[in-house]
């Protein structure tokens, strides 16, 4: 297998634009790229997907066991040509979280990919050279070849000759700053994978790619890369749907862990989109519901304008259905959605209260349940990640679903709401930390339905 990692020397360098050139660039050579990001970001997750037109995985040592990481490579791999993988923050940092080592270079500790290493040199000159030779020998990882970003070909020139005199890493080529293909930045404005902008930028990044830095070279690094062995996918035998669970999907519910998904599928779970913005009902013989998080407050007025929805979302919970819902689906369920000002809009009202928006306050998010669930029982212990906190004026009360605390602080609060058939939070749960949570969604899935009274077949009045 074919692959090359995509690392920076710190965040905000420019790795997932490299990585999205790469992609495209591969592509258009008629290539077929899995794509990988490490770290729980669904942001870049999501442009990659777009790049490569297959699903990218997430890969992250802090929510998922080395097993997991290693069983979700594999399986994203086979049939792929060739993967890229992009990093998150600097190539090291994460290295000693407590005993929890989730950096780059620890998840690739596992894949061993060959590392393109990108370097910001806007603000550098030769001492650029003394950086990568510094990255290329601090740890054991393979480190052939480097890309300097925002930087033209008359300063790429110079930075070229001082690497190939600091050491024996390959500069490979350069991308100039270039508003034809910057990314939309990440807010609550857009909702990335779903861009229109993105789509634009795609193609010229792409070009751009092909045109500054020598593709043939990393495919050949990567061909090289004799020792880099993915370990075999695990064999599951395909399981035969026995409960069918509606999935939000559309422009404002897509944050979605694709190894949850999986693994749902993998535990008997046919999954059938719906879209709580345009669709009139839930999709016909779901046992259960599966809200996800996304950009519901960019779609405030659209949620609350298909009243139909709301209302058959509350039924159905209130019938017994069971519902897990997480951030944005948290934000969907409260009766009311406050914005920025003081519009309310009406949600679907199966929790009591309101909720905001809380400022930015993403990260790791260590759980245990404090009030058993058809998902969660009291006492289990697992992990996800936050990517914004909401707000609730009834803060789950003596019915919240978790205490919540992050790494390397003491502190912990309560959080979400939980009661027999409905489990909701501001936590994206990888299901990987805890395998059994996904058994048991669709066992009480596939129970419930069972459960729904079954419509008979209509017959025709006798004529007289």
């Amino acid at each position: 297998m074919r692959a090359i990692l995509v690392a920076g020397t710190h965040a905000g360098v420019g790795k997932t634009t490299v990585a999205l050139g790469l992609t495209a660039a591969l592509v258009k050579r008629g290539l077929r790229v899995q794509t990988f990001k490490i770290g729980p970001d669904w942001f870049d997750a999501g442009y990659l997907t777009a790049a490569s037109g297959r699903p990218c995985i997430n890969l992250d040592l802090w929510m998922m066991p080395k097993r997991a990481v290693l069983d979700a490579y594999a399986r994203g791999a086979a049939g792929a040509d060739i993967v890229v993988i992009d990093g998150m923050w600097g190539l090291f940092d994460g290295m000693a979280m407590k005993g929890d080592a989730v950096s780059t270079a620890d998840v690739n500790g596992l894949l061993g990919a060959p590392v393109l290493l990108v370097v910001d040199a806007s603000p550098m000159m030769e001492s650029a050279a003394a950086q990568v030779h510094g990255f290329a020998t601090f740890g054991e990882l393979p480190v052939p070849a480097c890309l300097f970003n925002r930087v033209g070909k008359s300063r790429y020139e110079r930075l070229r000759a001082a690497v190939q005199v600091a050491g024996s890493v390959e500069p490979v080529g350069f991308l100039a700053i270039d508003e034809a293909i910057r990314l939309p930045e990440h807010g609550g404005s857009i909702a990335p994978a779903d861009s229109a902008r993105l789509e634009e930028i795609l193609p010229t990044l792409g070009e751009r790619f092909a045109e500054s830095v020598k593709v043939g070279a990393l495919l050949e690094m990567a061909e090289a890369a004799a020792a880099h062995k993915p370990p075999p996918a695990p064999k599951h035998k395909a399981a035969k749907a026995r409960a069918r669970i509606a999935l939000a999907r559309d422009e404002a519910f897509h944050f979605y862990y694709q190894e949850n998904l999986a693994a749902l599928e993998a535990a008997g779970a046919e999954l059938v989109p719906f879209s709580p913005l345009k669709d009139a009902k839930l999709p016909a013989g779901v046992g259960g519901i599966y809200l996800g998080g996304g950009f519901d407050e960019v779609h405030a007025e659209r949620l609350d304008k298909n009243r139909t929805m709301r209302e058959a979302v509350h039924a159905a919970v209130d019938g017994g259905m069971p519902t897990y819902a997480e951030c944005g689906g948290l934000l969907y369920l409260t009766k009311h959605f406050v914005g920025s000002g003081v519009r309310a809009w009406e949600m679907a009202g199966v929790l009591p209260g309101e909720v905001r928006i809380a400022p930015p306050s993403s990260g790791y998010a260590s759980v245990e349940s404090v009030l058993g669930s058809f998902l969660v029982p009291k006492g289990e212990k697992l992990r996800g990640h936050e990517f914004r906190v909401c707000e609730w004026s009834e803060d789950g009360g003596p019915q919240a679903a978790y205490r919540v605390s992050r790494p390397g602080r003491e502190d912990s609060r309560a959080e979400g709401f939980a009661r027999g058939n409905l489990h909701v939070s501001s936590v994206h749960l990888h299901f990987s930390s805890c395998p059994d949570v996904v058994k048991r969604f669709v066992d009480a899935a596939e129970t419930h339905a069972k459960k729904a009274p079954k419509k008979g077949p209509r017959t025709k009045p006798k004529r007289r």
